[in-house]
Formats: C-alpha cells, sequence, structure tokens
C-alpha cells in the first residue's frame, strides 16, 4: 500500500464505494414532517439534529484535527446550551481515519447514512475520492478542512476560505509586495502530491507567470518528513523563496534544515502548514525568523474580539490543551454549518436538500475572525481574500498577522478550476 500514491488508492476506493452504493435512494426519499411542522430526513429527529466528523487525530494533521475537533464541539455545546437549534440539540459522531485513505473513505460510508451533513472532512484528496457520490446520490452537506479548487462546483461540498491556489497567489504576492523576490527570480514551491499540494501549485504557477517568476517544484509525499534533499536542491537551483504546501512537519524540517545550512531565505506556507507546538522544537528559532503563513481566518491569538473571546472559552473547555488556529478554523465552519441550520429551519425544511439551500443564500456571512464569506456561488471559493501571518512565540496559538486580509490583483483575475 505505502508504493502505491494516495491517488491511485483513492481512485480505486471511489469506485468501490460507488458501486456499492449505487441503488441508495436520494436523500429526499422517506422525507418526513418532524415537531413543529418541520420537514426531517437523515439524522435530524424531532430532538437532536447529528452531524458527522471525519478528522485526523493520529496522522499528518494530528494537532490540527484535534483542535477543529474540539472547537466544533465546543461550539455544538454552546449551541445546545443556548436551546440548541430549531428546537433541537446538535449531536456530532466523530471518527479519527489518522489520514489514511481506506479509513477516510470507510468512515463516510458509516456514518453518512446517519448524519445530516459533516461539519468537518479533512483531506482534500479523501473528500475529492467521495465527491461524485455526494454529488449523485448523498446530497449532504460537507464543509471540508480542505481547500482544494477541485472541490469547487458542487452545491454540497463547500469550501469554507480561500482555495489552496489563491492562497498560494496571495502569499507570492505578499513576498512580493515586501520586495523578498522581484521579477526573474526563481521561488521553490515543496507540495504534497495530490489534490492540495498540486491546486497550491497551480496558484503558484500562475502567479509567476503575472510576475515574470519561475517556479522550481519539489513534490513529496504525506509520509516524508525529511526535508533535507529537497532544501538541497532549491539551493543549488538559487530560489529567492520557498512556498510549501504540505503539513506542519515538513515546514519545520524545511526551514529548520534550510536555517542550519545557511540558505537564509523567505517560507511561505499554506493555512495547514502549521503548528504552534514546531516552536518548541529545534526549528523554533527559524520559523520565528523568517516563515510564514497564509490564510482565510484570523489566528486565535489576535486581539481581535472575535479570537479572543473564542480564545478564552476554549481553554477553559480544554485547559490541558494549546492554541493554534485549528480552534480557529473548526469553530469557523460549525458556525457557517450552524447558520445553514438556522436558515433552513426558517423554512421548515430541515432534509438535505433544504440546508443546502438555505447555505446558497449566505452572500454575505461575515464572521467572528476577520473574514466575510460568500456561499451564492458553488462554482467560486467563500473568499479570495487572504492574511498574512507570522511565527511568534509570545502570542497565544503563535500566530501574528503581518498583513490584514487581502486579495492581490492576481488573485482577483484567476479563475480556480472547479473538479
Amino acid at each position: 500500500m505505502k508504493s502505491r500514491t494516495y491517488a491511485a488508492v483513492l481512485a480505486v476506493l471511489a469506485l468501490t464505494v460507488t458501486a456499492g452504493c449505487s441503488s441508495k435512494a436520494t436523500s429526499g426519499d422517506g422525507d418526513t414532517k418532524g415537531a413543529g411542522g418541520v420537514k426531517t430526513g437523515e439524522g435530524v429527529t424531532d430532538k437532536t439534529i447529528t452531524l458527522g466528523v471525519l478528522t485526523d487525530m493520529t496522522g499528518v494533521y494530528a494537532s490540527l484535527g484535534k483542535s477543529v475537533t474540539q472547537a466544533q464541539q465546543l461550539w455544538a455545546k454552546q449551541t445546545n446550551a443556548a436551546g440548541g437549534i430549531c428546537d433541537r440539540q446538535i449531536e456530532m459522531t466523530v471518527r479519527d481515519h489518522g489520514y489514511d485513505p481506506q479509513k477516510a473513505v470507510a468512515a463516510y460510508t458509516e456514518l453518512e447514512p446517519q448524519v445530516l451533513g459533516f461539519a468537518q472532512f479533512i483531506g482534500s484528496p479523501f473528500v475529492a475520492a467521495v465527491k461524485q457520490r455526494i454529488d449523485g446520490q448523498d446530497k449532504g452537506l460537507v464543509l471540508p478542512q480542505a481547500w482544494s479548487a477541485n472541490l469547487l462546483g458542487s452545491p454540497y461540498v463547500r469550501v469554507v476560505g480561500a482555495t489552496y491556489d489563491i492562497e498560494t497567489i496571495n502569499a507570492v504576492d505578499y513576498l512580493l509586495a515586501e520586495k523578498r523576490i522581484t521579477k526573474g527570480d526563481k521561488i521553490g514551491h515543496v507540495y504534497f502530491e495530490g489534490d492540495y499540494g498540486e491546486n497550491a501549485l497551480a496558484g503558484s504557477t500562475y502567479a509567476a507567470e503575472k510576475a515574470g517568476l519561475t517556479v522550481v517544484e519539489q513534490k513529496i509525499k504525506p509520509t516524508d518528513n525529511d526535508m533535507s534533499a529537497q532544501v538541497a536542491a532549491l539551493k543549488k537551483a538559487g530560489v529567492k523563496a520557498i512556498l510549501i504546501s504540505a503539513g506542519p512537519r515538513q515546514a519545520a524540517s524545511l526551514v529548520g534544515v534550510a536555517a542550519a545550512g545557511g540558505f537564509d531565505v523567505p517560507v511561505v506556507g499554506n493555512n495547514s502548514a502549521f503548528a504552534p507546538q514546531l516552536l518548541a522544537t529545534p526549528a523554533g528559532p527559524a520559523l520565528t525568523k523568517d516563515y510564514y503563513v497564509a490564510a482565510s481566518t484570523l489566528p486565535i491569538g489576535a486581539p481581535d474580539a472575535g479570537p479572543a473571546k473564542l480564545a478564552k472559552e476554549y481553554a477553559a473547555a480544554y485547559p490541558k490543551d494549546g492554541l493554534d488556529n485549528g480552534v480557529v478554523a473548526g469553530y469557523t465552519a460549525a458556525t457557517v454549518f450552524g447558520e445553514a441550520l438556522k436558515k433552513a429551519c426558517a423554512e421548515k425544511d430541515l432534509t438535505r436538500e433544504g440546508v443546502d439551500k438555505a447555505l446558497l443564500t449566505l452572500n454575505a456571512y461575515k464572521s467572528d475572525f476577520g473574514i466575510t464569506h460568500d456561499f451564492s456561488d458553488p462554482a467560486a471559493p467563500s473568499t479570495r481574500h487572504s492574511l498574512i501571518m507570522k511565527p511568534d512565540k509570545s502570542v497565544p496559538g503563535g500566530l501574528k498577522v503581518v498583513r490584514p486580509a487581502a486579495a492581490s490583483e492576481a488573485a482577483q483575475s484567476y479563475k480556480p478550476p472547479a473538479g
């Protein structure tokens, strides 16, 4: 299994899952009228609304997955304490897939008939593997903790935030604006094979063409943790900056190895390429020196009202756990799902179709974390804005904003490829 690419494994799994479930009725069949005259379907009773959570607590994104999940459980607890939604309590059913393709698809297959939709699904390639099934027959709303443009185009799989390609374009714009790179320079890009990394590469390629840069590619697998070979290749190529579209471990290795070898260039990662725990490792000093992160939410340590309130509530609920940006990402997705549920309730339709339609009405949803989202067009990400952050040990969550949310000219003109 280890020798096969994720793409090949997921293609086989997706075909197997689709073939095995081809006779399933659409979500509209069997809908009933529940309490309060509200139409209901899968995952909804007169007393509860059950949402699925497909996360990673033991794999490459373990720290992120734990934070995202606990933040969503906190949201559910707070929502229930305030009376729930549509006179129903929110329940969340969690499965840890460990960033394993077989486990991820199996967990989706298990939970799908039991839940209204998914407030979390970590892993662009895994979501992509079941997207055809979601679009064709399941039709339950999925808010992935994944930002691949390949997930666009579906009214059911909705990306909350800028996609990886747009996020990367904004990262290149930041390097240009700060005069860290200029026309004619080479920039390195280390990226995961599969939907995440290759979508980010599409962004760096577009930004490079616009700015007269050259991209030097370094493709890696999620199981690759030592970036020594990649750093050596990029140093030899003479790149002036590096983009990394991978996980926290790979980012720490890249920055640490580069610093140890005297390769002094700025490095910018996508939103999932950082964890504050890294600041306590030998790579910590290098990360705080010249590493940056692009994302579509304010960091949990920002002094703004939304992050400050959430940080306090999360710390009270989980006193033994630290803060990171997964808390904000998870809570944001949960509140978006909750807003769709409230609007669906107002229309007396808590079926999957009702919730999907409700989300389309959120065309100017202002989150508490620095970004206004537009969910009216399934073919577009909910925003083209990205903040740029820098690691800082003195800030809760380890990140501070160095450039406010902005959408570069290149990001605004770019057309993401819908999946």
